[in-house]
């Protein structure tokens, strides 16, 4: 008791450490509140010795850079809000090796964004909080502040509705240059900062501490410009060496001061809607600006007066800390080349949350995060873990008083995809994460949400999903959407996975009414089938090819329909990009992985071809649009690289974690081929190399785990391990991992050679 009782109180004494000294502040101005604020803040702290460590918790609304004695510690912090309605996040910050014994200046450059958005929930009022256990560098009415000048919003079209950023304009002539360090209240008009609230208080709100890291910051680059004049005004374009996230920079000489330059990307009007753009307004002179909004593109554009001479134009990358180190390659060029623009994409797509697209919507749309997090685990380092843990926690914190569970989130988007939502809390959402992760805590903090969001999907007398009621129904792009089945396939996925998951925290009763409910489905489902594939008696439309793959990959259809599906798969190709994934898994998991890929190189080649574009498209045909409605990064393209890396490469795990996986390849499409992806339990590697007269197959396993391999023969004579003869001892008997036509075999921790002579 005495030992509970001494850590309530240092609990107790920790919580009321942060937040006793500091204040949220802002600019003694009356317009701090307008959207596209920009605020600087300058602070003195004066340091007896220097310090190991010195931890700040920084918060704002909405997007801050410091300065410790003019050098640059941090490049866009804080995260766009929303962890949960009226709630934000902050930043904790180890400013120790940035200081120095003695007199320190301490600067940060606040922007106000003012909107809300799809990703994005304006608390309505600028603030800047700093706290510390040095009292000195607390905000409060002692740090100097105020509206920088030279901000303003550009002029001309206003980025779409879903954005919360605005274009930004910089007029040079109102600088206030060097004001990081300079005695800003006498040089530059600074004035007290008004203390505004307390943490905690509205409309901040609760703040949660960042749950991914700082943003990479990859350096400026120099990028090669082409100048094309015109008539009445000049072009600059700029290449990026792909489609990045980048901060435009340029040095530029002007004879006068006061013209225009319009800076662009080649996405800032792209996929329908205007997005991102900046401007800047010269002074005299030689001059250098950096355009702190970000924006992504393949190219720089620079509109500009006649008169103005481009010295260069550089960029500075930026974007989710988190590193390519798996690595696949193949004896197929064009797959390849797929697998890197499917990872180009993946990339481009991640920041304060996965999104959608980088310049349209930059959006938390669940349909797309569930493909892109499925590819993080076979591509990206172990960081990315924990973009995919926040957008699972915000999901379930955003849900309505009706129990309803939407997304985009955070931000104004209030209507409901139930088809990406069921997706999401599904087997290839929720129930995936946990599988890779092992974190059973976040399962138990979301579990609630999902069984509260499932009641609202009763059946209807046939045992299949009830019709439902949605602001947007959607299902999928393109035509023929057999929805009713649509549903009723994710609907039975999503049941499957909260089953698994009230099976992992002891809900037995849970996990038998799921599994009840479950076999209503199936039953109902299959009651659909006409001999020939699965159509709802009300649909009127052709054949889905969609729904006919969601049968294959729940397990709602047996193998004694696998063939007549197959027929379907052949002639039916209605699923856009997003849905392309799970008819490819189910083509491999009848069996038919080399038809898989045939289609999917038929369906996606004009993307991967196309030289113009480093990532995959949003439609099929969206090049020949225009580009018009449709974006050229889009989110949900890449699935192809998942279903290569876990069927045709055949890596899968079996247990949380990859304690247990298994490799199963399917030899299709490739004569050679090779996997390699980090786990929490360490990095799994597979290849294979098949010509006329064996096979010979690689396979990495990491420390303290087992992989179940399947080898693709039964003459077990013409089979060798690490060169010796394998023993019949070895190979696996048990049913429930048993395959007609392959040996099994437990390999453990160590790099393998498993060699098949034909």
């Amino acid at each position: 008791m005495r030992n509970l009782i001494i850590s309530l109180l240092l609990s107790l004494c920790a919580s009321t450490a942060w937040g006793a000294k500091a204040s949220w502040i802002t600019a003694a101005d009356d317009s701090v509140n307008r959207p596209n604020t920009w605020i600087a803040f300058q602070k003195d702290v004066v340091m007896k010795t220097k310090p190991r460590s010195l931890k700040a918790r920084i918060a704002c609304d909405s997007k801050y850079w410091l300065w410790v004695n003019g050098n640059l510690v941090v490049f866009e912090g804080s995260l766009k809000r929303g962890p949960a309605p009226g709630e934000g996040y902050y930043d904790e910050i180890d400013l120790g090796r940035h200081l120095q014994r003695g007199h320190n200046r301490v600067a940060v450059l606040v922007c106000y964004f003012g909107r809300s958005g799809f990703s994005h929930e304006d608390s309505g009022k600028s603030g800047l909080y700093i706290d510390s256990d040095n009292a000195e560098l607390c905000t409060n009415a002692s740090w100097m502040s105020r509206i920088h000048p030279a901000y303003d919003t550009a002029t001309g079209e206003m980025p779409n509705f879903r954005l919360s950023e605005s274009n930004i304009s910089y007029d040079a002539r109102h600088a206030i240059d060097g004001w990081q360090t300079a005695d800003v209240s006498a040089k530059y008009g600074f004035t007290p900062s008004v203390e505004i609230g307390a943490w905690g208080d509205r409309p901040w709100g609760k703040m949660t501490r960042r749950p991914i890291p700082m943003f990479k910051d990859f350096g400026v680059k120099a990028a090669r410009f082409e100048l094309h004049e015109g008539a009445r005004r000049d072009t600059v374009i700029a290449f990026l060496p792909g489609n990045l996230q980048v901060t435009p920079v340029i040095d530029l000489t002007a004879t006068q001061g006061g013209d225009t330059i319009d800076i662009w990307t080649n996405h800032s009007h792209m996929a329908g809607a205007w997005n991102v753009r900046a401007q800047y307004v010269t002074r005299q002179g030689q001059q250098q600006y950096e355009s702190l909004g970000w924006m992504n593109g393949e190219k720089i554009i620079l509109y500009l007066p006649k008169g103005i001479k481009v010295n260069g134009v550089s960029y500075r990358q930026t974007g989710y800390d988190t590193e390519v180190v798996g690595t696949f390659h193949s004896d197929n060029d064009f797959y390849n080349r797929f697998w890197q623009k499917a990872l180009n994409t993946l990339y481009v797509n991640m920041r304060d949350t996965y999104f959608d697209c980088p310049e349209r919507e930059r959006a938390q749309w669940w349909g797309d995060e569930v493909i892109l997090t499925s590819q993080a685990f076979y591509t990206l380092s172990l960081s990315s873990i924990d973009l995919m843990r926040k957008g699972m926690l915000e999901l379930a914190a955003w849900q309505t008083d009706e129990g309803i569970l939407h997304a985009p989130v955070p931000g104004t988007y209030k209507s409901e995809l139930p088809g990406q939502m069921l997706a999401a809390v599904g087997l290839y959402g929720f129930w995936n994460y946990y599988m890779n992760t092992g974190d059973s805590a976040t399962i138990r903090k979301v579990y609630p949400a999902v069984r509260r969001y499932l009641e609202r999907f009763p059946l209807d007398s046939t045992g299949l999903t009830a019709a439902y009621k949605a602001t947007w129904l959607w299902g999928d792009w393109g035509d023929n959407r057999d929805i009713r089945l649509i549903f009723a396939g994710w609907h039975y996925m999503a049941l499957d996975a909260m089953a698994r998951m009230a099976d992992m925290m002891g809900l037995d009763a849970d996990a038998a009414q799921y599994r009840a409910t479950m076999e209503q489905i199936k039953k109902g489902y299959n009651h659909c089938w006409n001999g020939y594939s699965y159509r709802h008696p009300q649909y009127m439309g052709a054949t889905d090819d969609r729904v006919q793959a969601l049968a294959v990959i729940s397990g709602i259809a047996d193998e004694s329909k696998y063939g007549e599906i197959f027929n379907v798969l052949k002639t039916q190709e209605y699923a856009s990009p997003y849905m392309e994934r799970y008819v490819m898994e189910a083509l491999f998991q009848m069996g038919q992985g080399d038809y898989a890929m045939r289609r999917l190189k038929k369906r996606i080649a004009p993307m991967v071809n196309d030289k113009d574009y480093p990532t995959l498209w949003e439609f099929w045909d969206a090049r020949k649009r225009g580009f018009r409605g449709g974006s050229s990064n889009h989110a949900w393209s890449g699935g192809g690289l998942i279903v290569i890396a876990q069927k045709l490469m055949g890596a899968e795990t079996i247990d949380p974690c990859w304690r247990r996986f298994k490799i199963d390849p399917q030899y299709v499409t490739f004569g050679e081929a090779s996997l390699s992806f980090p786990t929490l339990s360490g990095t799994v590697s597979t290849a294979f190399k098949r010509d006329k007269t064996q096979l010979t197959m690689s396979v990495g396993v990491p420390a303290k785990t087992e992989a179940l391999v399947y080898i693709p023969s039964t003459a077990t004579d013409r089979i060798t391990i690490d060169g010796r003869a394998l023993r019949t001892d070895r190979i696996v008997t048990d049913a429930q991992w048993a395959k007609a036509g392959k040996t099994a075999v437990w390999l453990r921790a160590g790099n393998h050679e498993i060699r098949v002579a034909k």
